[in-house]
């Protein structure tokens, strides 16, 4: 599977470009996740699929183009909780195609190219320009990635932010709202760098961590974070080794096969959602406490335990987020 996407220095070199042009010049091409894309005008009208796509639009003010969401893993960002309640949520998790095109949009945006891709679950983007709707998958999610390998696809080379800058960056210049889309991206990279600063005077050579995402059973195999995806990004980025060597995204691992690494840190997720048990974030506190193997973990017994919201593990703005929260709990753990 083959995708045309923009290099880190493009995606910068555009940036610089747009700051000096606020507004966007139309008709705009770019290539998407391998499909060729012409707007000639801002779309009056979105419907986001997937909780990523969704908190973008409403970081970039952009709330009121929003008729239609979908796929939420925990609560919209505090700060657009009063926008968020004035826009349908058209379901929980998997829309139907139906209840997307009943809104009428003039744009879907998507988080996964799974939603919304070759084999869609929702539609395909045929189906959708069928219909006279444009279809955008966030970057992210085909950037240097396989969708076609593993159950949440399968990465050629590690996670990097451009690919969520990238998103942010496209998504201000089809709504043209570029000067916003310039500023995000500016605090966003601010901020990450403060955080790996933050983290390099920690001196944590040697630690390892593990990121538990959810389990189909308690006492499955759970899905933990692949080599390659965000939460490895963030394992790099503060120094941090990844017991786990999957390319996998959220490749299913052992827990005999995790106890043998012995992580010195375990990341758990905490969602709203609740479609597997282990969803639930007191459940799986429950589960390392009481298993037989786990407990014994040195992570477990010394409360080597950080809590980061589901959301900031897959590729979203929330990586950010998740920076600045392991960082300020990492000092307490004593790692040196």
């Amino acid at each position: 599977m083959l995708f045309r996407v923009l290099s880190a220095a493009a995606v910068g070199a555009v940036c610089l470009a747009g700051s000096a042009h606020a507004e966007t010049t139309y008709p705009l091409n770019l290539t998407n996740c391998g499909v060729d894309l012409t707007f000639e005008k801002a779309p009056e009208s979105a419907v986001t699929v997937g909780q990523a796509a969704t908190e973008v639009l409403y970081s970039l003010g952009l709330g009121d183009k929003v008729s239609g969401t979908s796929v939420w893993f925990t609560d919209v960002l505090p700060q657009y909780k009063d926008v968020n309640a004035k826009v349908e949520r058209l379901a929980d998790d998997d829309p139907s195609f139906e209840s997307v095109v009943g809104k009428r949009p003039e744009l879907v945006a998507a988080q996964y190219e799974w939603h919304i891709g070759p084999q869609g679950i929702v539609a395909t983007r045929e189906q959708f320009a069928d219909v006279g709707i444009k279809t955008y998958i966030l970057p992210a999610d085909c950037w240097q990635k396989d969708n076609s390998i593993g159950s949440d696809g399968t990465r050629s080379a590690m996670f990097e932010m451009e690919g969520i800058y990238a998103g942010v960056h496209e998504l201000s210049r089809i709504f043209d709202v570029a000067d916003r889309g310039d500023a995000l991206i500016a605090n966003l990279k601010a901020r990450q760098k403060a955080a790996v600063e933050k983290a390099n005077a920690l001196d944590l050579d040697g630690a390892t961590a593990v990121f538990w995402f959810s389990s189909a059973e308690m006492d499955a195999d759970p899905y933990v974070a692949g080599r390659k995806g965000p939460p490895a990004f963030m394992m790099e980025q503060l120094g941090l080794g990844n017991v786990v060597e999957s390319d996998e995204e959220w490749p299913t691992v052992s827990w005999e096969s995790i106890a043998r690494a012995n992580p010195s840190i375990i990341v758990l997720a905490r969602m709203e959602r609740r479609r597997m048990p282990a969803d639930d974030v007191e459940k799986k506190l429950e589960f390392l406490k009481t298993d037989p193997v786990v407990s014994q973990m040195d992570a477990v017994k010394n409360g080597r335990i950080v809590i980061l919201d589901a959301h900031s593990m897959d590729p979203s703005i929330r990586n950010v987020d998740a920076l600045e929260t392991l960082v300020e709990a990492l000092p307490a753990f004593d790692l040196k």
